[in-house]
C-alpha cells in the first residue's frame, strides 16, 4: 500500500502516516537540478485513500419502531430494505440513544452523546458544556477522517447537529455540515421539515425547492435526486474515488407528509387495532428468527387505551393517522430503493458498503394519546382535540397538515418492546433493526447477528472497512478516544458478541448494560412536555437479564437487589465518565430557555434591525419576539395599484406571525396553532412612503399568556385585536425572514414566497 494520485497508478515507496489529518502533500520523489534540463519532475498531490477501500453509504432513517417494516416483522411493506437485507445481514440488537440529535451525533463522531456535547436537542439546548449541542473539536467526525484519506464526503437531507442560533448567514461554519468534513451538503438544519415547504441549505446557502407542492414538489424525492446525480458524476470523473455518503432522511419524523396515492394503499390494514397488530408482528418475528424462541410479548401498559374501548370516532382518527403515516413510509422505501438501485449500477457497486440504521430512535409517542394534525403543537406542551383533528382529516398527509399518529400506535410499533421514543430506559426507544451489505465482503445470511452493539460502534467499522486508522489529531487538535469497537468481524462470525457495556440516558430515562444484564429507570413521559417530575431518587428502578430475557418482560429487580445496586453504580461510574450530568427534566421549560445570541450580535441590544433578503434566519437567531413586548415599524414605499408581499414573516403552517400586504391593505395575522388573530387596514396604504407599525402589548404571567395587538400606518391606529394565548416555546420548524415568507406560509391567503413588490427601506423591531 502507498500513495497513489490522480493520473498515476504506480505506487510510491512510502506508505503516509495517518495518525494526523491533515495530511502533507504526497513526497516529491523526483530530482531537482539547476535547471529543467538535469531535474526530474513529480507531481505531488493529496493522499488517496488505501488501496481497495469501499465506497460507504449510510442510511438513517428517522422514528422507526423496531415493529414497524416488513423487514424486522412489521406490517409496513418495505420491499427494498427487504431485498437489501436479502443481499446482506440483519442485526437485532442495534442501539441508538432514543432521540434524533443525541443519535446522530453519536453516529458521526463515534464518542457518546454527551462526550460531544449533544446530551439532547438544540432547541432544548442548556449552557453546560455536554447539553449545549456544540459539538467539540476533540470529536471529529467520520467525514472528516476519509475527506483526508482520499475520501469525497457528501451529507443529504436532515442535519441535527448545529446549533440553530448558529444557523444563519453569520455563522460560523464550523459546525455545518461543510464545517465538520463534509464536501457536499443539500438538506434541513433542524430536527424535522415540511417536505412540501422544506427550510433547505445547499452547503451553506439556502435555496428554494424548484416547483411547488401542486406541482409535485417532495423533498424526499428532491433530496434522492440530488443524491443519485452527484453519486454518478463523482463516479464518471473519478471512478476509482471512493465515497462517504450520510443518507438522513426527514422520514420517518412528524410531519408524514406523502400523498393519497401512497395513503390510500393502507385503507383498511389496521382496523385491527393496536393490540392484534402487536399480535401479529410479533408472531412475525418469531417465525422469521427476528427475536429468539421463548422470547415474550410485553403487555399493553396502562397509558394504552384497550383498542376495543374506543369509540368510532376515535378509531376512524386513529387508523388514518396510521394509515397516512405508513403510506409515507411505503414512500420512504421507494426513495431508498432508488438511491440503493443507483448504487448497483456503479462501476465499483460490490464495493460498496451498505450500512441502513432504521431509525435514530424507536417509534415516537410525541403525537399525544389522540395524535394531532399539528405536531409542533404538542410538543409546546398543548394538547391536540381529538374532533378538532376529526373535522380536517381532509388536510390529511397534505401542505397544510403536520399530522402524527396517536401514542398507541408508537407502542404497537416497537413491538415486542416497553415504551417508545424520548425513553431511553427501555429497549422501545432504543433499540433500532439495522441492515449491512457489501457483496464484495458479505455473505448473505438469513440469520439475524444478535451482537449487541451500539451506534458508537459504527465509526471503528467503517474505518476498519476502509483500512484508515482514527488519527490521533484531527487539524492540530488531540481527538478524545472512540467509545466504540468495530464490529466488521461480525460479517463473518455469526458468533460475534459486541459490546460488554453500554450507558443511555436521556431526559433522564436512563440504563445501564453490563454484559448481558440491564438496568433501567424510567422517568418523563414523551407526550408530557409540560411535565417535569424531578425527585430523581424516587424512581423506579427495573433489572432484566437480556440473555434469557429479549424484550425486557420479566423485571428481576425484586428477586435480585444486590445486582440492581451493584448496575446503579455502573451507571453512576458511567455517568460520571461521560458528562451526563447534571440531570434536568424539563421539557416545554428547556424549550423556552433563551438560547445564544448570533454571534457577533450584543446579547444586551433590544433592537433588531434588517433589511429586505434577511431570510431564513431560524427562531433562536430572530428576534425574541415570545413571551414578551414588541413593536414593529416597517418603512416601506410601494405603488398601491400594485403593493403586495410579505413584510416580515415568522414561522408556518403550525403557528407564527406575520405582515403582509394583499391588494395594498396591511394585515398582521398571527397563527396560533391555526387559530388565526387577524387585524387589518380598512384601506391601502397610500401610495408612496409610508410607515407601518405593529404593537405587541403581551400580558406577562409566564410563557404562553394572552397579549394585545395594535396595526397603525403612518401613525394613525387602524385595527387591534386581543389574544387570550400566545406561542410559548417554538413556532416549529420554518424561519424569520424579511421581504418574503420563505418556505411554508403562515397563512393559507397567499403563495410562498410572495416577495414584496415595492422597497422595504428596514423593518426595526423594539423588544420592550
Amino acid at each position: 500500500m502507498g500513495w497513489l494520485f490522480a493520473g498515476e497508478r504506480h505506487l510510491k515507496a512510502t506508505d503516509p502516516d495517518r495518525s494526523k489529518v491533515p495530511m502533507r502533500l504526497t513526497p516529491f520523489e523526483g530530482e531537482i537540478g539547476k535547471t529543467y534540463k538535469d531535474s526530474v519532475s513529480d507531481w505531488q498531490g493529496p493522499v488517496a485513500a488505501p488501496e481497495g477501500a469501499p465506497n460507504v453509504l449510510l442510511i438513517l432513517l428517522d422514528d422507526v419502531g423496531f415493529g414497524q417494516t416488513s423487514t424486522f416483522g412489521g406490517l409496513i411493506p418495505t420491499p427494498n430494505l427487504d431485498k437489501l437485507a436479502s443481499e446482506g445481514i440483519k442485526y437485532n440488537r442495534f442501539h441508538t440513544t432514543a432521540i434524533c440529535g443525541p443519535s446522530r451525533a453519536a453516529l458521526l463522531t463515534g464518542r457518546n452523546h454527551h462526550q460531544c456535547g449533544n446530551g439532547f436537542l438544540m432547541e432544548w439546548a442548556t449552557g453546560f458544556p455536554n447539553y449545549s449541542t456544540m459539538l467539540p473539536k476533540n470529536t471529529a467526525t467520520i467525514a472528516e477522517v476519509l475527506k483526508h484519506n482520499g475520501y469525497n464526503t457528501w451529507w443529504y437531507g436532515k442535519n441535527h447537529s448545529t446549533p440553530d442560533w448558529e444557523t444563519t448567514v453569520a455563522g460560523p461554519f464550523d459546525r455545518w455540515p461543510t464545517g465538520m468534513g463534509f464536501e457536499y451538503f443539500y438538506g434541513f438544519n433542524a430536527g424535522e421539515t415540511h417536505q412540501y415547504y422544506p427550510v433547505i441549505f445547499e452547503n451553506t446557502v439556502p435555496v428554494e425547492p424548484n416547483k411547488t407542492p401542486d406541482e409535485g414538489y417532495h423533498f424526499m424525492t428532491d433530496m434522492t435526486d440530488r443524491a443519485i446525480a452527484r453519486m454518478k458524476l463523482a463516479k464518471s470523473v473519478a471512478p476509482e474515488k471512493p465515497f462517504f455518503m450520510y443518507f438522513a432522511p426527514g422520514a420517518m419524523h412528524a410531519p408524514h407528509h406523502v400523498t393519497a396515492s401512497w395513503r390510500d394503499q393502507f385503507k383498511g390494514k389496521f382496523d385491527m387495532g393496536w393490540e392484534k397488530y402487536r399480535d401479529q408482528v410479533f408472531q412475525n418475528q418469531l417465525r422469521m428468527g427476528i427475536v429468539p424462541q421463548g422470547t415474550q410479548l410485553t403487555p399493553r401498559p396502562e397509558w394504552v387505551p384497550e383498542w376495543e374501548s374506543l369509540s368510532d370516532e376515535q378509531k376512524d382518527v386513529y387508523c388514518a393517522l396510521f394509515e397516512n403515516f405508513a403510506g409515507y413510509f411505503a414512500f420512504t422505501d421507494h426513495e431508498v430503493g432508488r438511491l440503493l438501485n443507483a448504487v448497483k449500477e456503479l462501476p465499483d457497486a460490490e464495493n460498496t458498503l451498505v450500512i441502513y440504521i432504521v431509525g435514530d430512535n424507536g417509534a415516537s409517542a410525541e403525537g399525544g394519546p389522540d395524535g394531532t394534525l399539528n405536531e409542533i403543537r404538542n410538543l409546546n406542551g398543548l394538547p391536540t382535540d381529538l374532533d378538532e383533528v376529526a373535522t380536517h382529516l381532509d388536510l390529511l398527509g397534505g401542505p397544510e397538515s403536520e399530522p402524527h399518529y396517536p401514542v398507541g400506535w408508537a407502542w404497537a410499533g416497537n413491538t415486542p418492546f416497553q415504551w417508545v421514543k424520548q425513553v431511553a430506559s427501555h429497549l422501545g426507544g432504543t433499540r433500532n433493526p439495522m441492515v449491512v451489505s457489501w457483496p464484495a465482503k458479505i455473505q448473505p445470511d438469513e440469520r439475524p447477528r444478535d451482537a449487541f452493539l451500539h451506534l458508537v460502534d459504527v465509526v471503528p467499522t467503517i474505518l476498519e472497512a476502509a483500512n484508515v486508522p482514527m488519527p490521533e489529531q484531527v487539524n492540530g487538535i488531540t481527538q478524545l478516544p472512540l467509545a466504540g469497537k468495530s464490529f466488521m468481524d461480525s460479517f463473518d462470525n455469526a458468533g460475534y458478541q459486541g459490546r460488554q457495556k453500554q450507558y443511555f440516558e436521556i431526559f433522564t430515562n436512563r440504563s445501564i448494560y453490563v454484559d448481558g444484564w440491564k438496568a433501567n429507570a424510567q422517568h418523563t413521559i414523551p407526550w408530557r412536555q409540560d411535565l417535569a417530575p424531578g425527585n430523581w431518587d424516587q424512581d423506579r428502578w427495573e433489572l432484566y437479564n437480556l440473555e434469557s430475557d429479549f424484550s425486557e418482560a420479566n423485571d428481576l429487580a425484586a428477586m435480585m437487589p444486590q445486582k440492581l445496586e451493584e448496575l446503579k453504580e455502573q451507571f453512576a461510574a458511567a455517568a460520571e465518565q461521560n458528562s451526563v450530568y447534571p440531570f434536568d427534566d424539563r421539557g416545554a421549560g428547556r424549550l423556552a430557555i433563551p438560547k445564544p445570541s448570533v454571534p457577533g450580535w450584543d446579547p444586551e441590544s433590544k433592537t433588531y434591525i434588517y433589511y429586505a433578503g434577511a431570510t431564513r434566519i431560524a427562531e433562536p437567531a430572530a428576534p425574541p419576539m415570545k413571551n414578551q413586548s414588541w413593536s414593529l415599524t416597517a418603512s416601506i414605499d410601494v405603488n398601491e395599484s400594485t403593493a403586495e408581499g410579505v413584510i416580515m414573516g415568522f414561522g408556518g403552517v403550525a403557528a407564527g406571525m406575520v405582515l403582509y400586504l394583499k391588494d395594498g391593505v396591511p394585515v398582521f395575522d398571527y397563527n396560533f396553532f391555526e387559530e388565526h388573530t387577524i387585524i387589518q387596514s380598512h384601506s391601502p396604504v397610500p401610495n408612496g412612503k409610508s410607515v407601518i407599525r405593529v404593537d405587541f402589548d403581551y400580558d406577562g404571567g409566564g410563557a404562553g399568556k394572552g397579549a394585545t395587538v395594535r396595526l397603525s400606518v403612518d401613525d394613525q391606529l387602524v385595527d387591534s385585536a386581543v389574544m387570550s394565548a400566545t406561542v410559548g416555546g417554538r413556532c416549529g420548524i420554518d424561519t424569520f425572514g424579511v421581504g418574503a415568507d420563505t418556505g411554508q406560509p403562515v397563512t393559507k391567503d397567499y403563495q410562498p414566497p410572495f416577495e414584496i413588490v415595492g422597497s422595504i427601506d428596514k423593518v426595526v423591531i423594539e423588544i420592550r
